[in-house]
């Protein structure tokens, strides 16, 4: 197992169309790890952060797209190539998608932002 599958294997996690899955960090431990400190992360999945509506970079090893999603999993913004060491906010938002560096538009397609929640 690669150090990303151990990390977020653990964790929930919905298919989306095209192949694309999502894991859901719920618990506080969960949510403030993150994906720190990994090397990579394959380009068809991302972690979606519930309860966020602000996240770090610091420790990140790549850059990260981040979709924010509204209460009723709408997006609000999409912040693209995010790179490590930055600090990003988005107060409208009420969780976060997490994605590779160029990936967020993959995502929206596979039904992100189409009213996404945790419950899917």
């Amino acid at each position: 197992m690669t150090t990303w599958e151990e990390r977020l294997g653990a964790l929930g996690a919905t298919e989306l169309g095209g192949g694309l899955v999502v894991h859901v960090a719920r618990r506080a431990g969960e949510r403030r790890r993150g994906l720190a400190r990994l090397d990579d992360m394959p380009r068809d999945h991302a972690l979606h952060i519930l309860r966020c509506p602000a996240v770090h970079t610091f420790a990140m090893r790549f850059p990260l797209d981040l979709i924010w999603l509204d209460r009723q999993g709408r997006v609000v913004r999409i912040d693209r190539d995010v790179a490590p060491n930055r600090n990003r906010v988005c107060i409208r938002a009420r969780s976060v998608v997490e994605a590779r560096g160029g990936c967020a538009d993959d995502f929206i397609a596979g039904g992100i932002g189409d009213g996404y929640t945790r419950s899917r």
